[in-house]
């Protein structure tokens, strides 16, 4: 007796979510549900879809997201609340999991988002599930705490070295902050103290309060990578 052939799987071009007017169709990043629902849904990049030939179920195959908590590494200091990576592990699942659909950007997009909507989210990282490694390994650094940029994190500017500074890394609130007129990093203060002036040849007759510094406050995610001056060193994974 010839064998029977297993159904052929046919790939679909779109998918309309159960429950919802929204389309997904490869390339798209969706939210899944979750086993546990007490925990947010999984955020995964769609692969491709296609409907089983003989059970015409549609599924999905795709590619995790991890958040940084679920990393071997855990989350850090430095990583943003909304900050995916996007890991290695590929992964088939029912395409009635989804939930939703949502945009992870760019990291330079990200900044420059005027706001971030709770269906925005970014990666800046590739990770490797099953070694924890990332790519690129190593990122810029800046402040004196010399961490990598988070972009929740408010920050300030010194005007004469374009570095930029946490508050907390200067001792100081925010509140503290908003009522300061000019502001010079410790660095800078200390440069221009042993710079003479018109001619002078002590540098401790510098009168500091006769130059002046225009202070800037922004939102981090208000500023890119590559408008920080960043220290030599650098993060390593």
């Amino acid at each position: 007796m010839a064998k029977s052939k297993a159904a052929a799987k046919k790939v679909l071009q779109s998918y309309s979510i159960k429950g919802t007017n929204k389309v997904v169709k490869a390339g798209d990043c969706v939210l899944m549900r979750a086993q546990d629902p007490e925990k947010p849904p999984y955020v995964a990049r769609i692969e491709s879809i296609e409907i089983d030939g003989k059970k015409k179920n549609v599924i999905v195959n795709v590619r995790w997201y991890y958040r940084p908590e679920e990393s071997i590494g855990g989350r850090r200091q430095f990583h943003g609340v909304k900050e995916l990576f996007l890991s290695d592990h590929y992964d088939i699942q029912s395409a009635d999991t989804i939930e939703g659909k949502c945009t992870v950007h760019s990291f330079k997009n990200y900044t420059k988002l005027e706001s971030v909507g709770s269906e925005d989210y970014f990666c800046r990282f590739e990770y490797k599930a099953a070694t924890g490694g990332f790519t690129p390994d190593r990122v810029a650094v800046y402040c004196k705490c010399e961490m990598p940029y988070n972009p929740d994190d408010l920050m300030v500017q010194c005007e004469t070295c374009k570095d930029w500074f946490h508050p907390a890394c200067l001792n100081m609130t925010t509140n503290q902050l908003k009522t300061i007129e000019h502001f010079i990093c410790t660095d800078c203060l200390d440069d221009s103290k042993r710079k003479p002036r018109n001619g002078a040849k002590d540098s401790s007759s510098l009168e500091t309060k006769n130059t002046y510094f225009y202070f800037i406050i922004v939102a981090a995610r208000d500023k890119t990578e590559e408008e920080v001056r960043i220290y030599g060193a650098i993060y390593h994974f």
